[in-house]
């Protein structure tokens, strides 16, 4: 009976360390609170594009991961992907942006 009292403890420990680490974060996967901090950006960063006049907010496309911001897609012109960018680093949580859109 102890005998299966231990392996139960032990599988049971091993399952609980297991699932710990699944929230984990690591260089290339986010942790739970991690993903949930992007989206906020993100959605941030969207909400600012589309409140700007001059930016064509539905023709470009927001990434976040790990705090780092990148814009694709195309505008109409330097001056708008310039305006693009400065937005998304004046939102609270970026760390940084990548520039990934192309002109028209």
């Amino acid at each position: 009976m102890k005998y299966l009292i231990r392996i139960f403890s032990a599988f049971f420990l091993t399952l609980t360390l297991l699932t710990a680490a699944g929230c984990a974060s690591t260089p290339k996967t986010e942790g739970t609170g991690e993903y949930v901090d992007d989206s906020v950006v993100t959605t941030k960063v969207k909400a600012a594009l589309v409140n700007d006049p001059n930016v064509s907010a539905a023709e470009v496309n927001v990434e976040t991961f790990k705090g780092v911001v990148q814009l694709s897609g195309f505008v109409n012109s330097r001056a708008d992907m310039n305006k693009a960018i400065e937005l998304a680093r004046g939102v609270k949580g970026v760390k940084s942006v990548k520039n990934d859109m192309r002109l028209k």
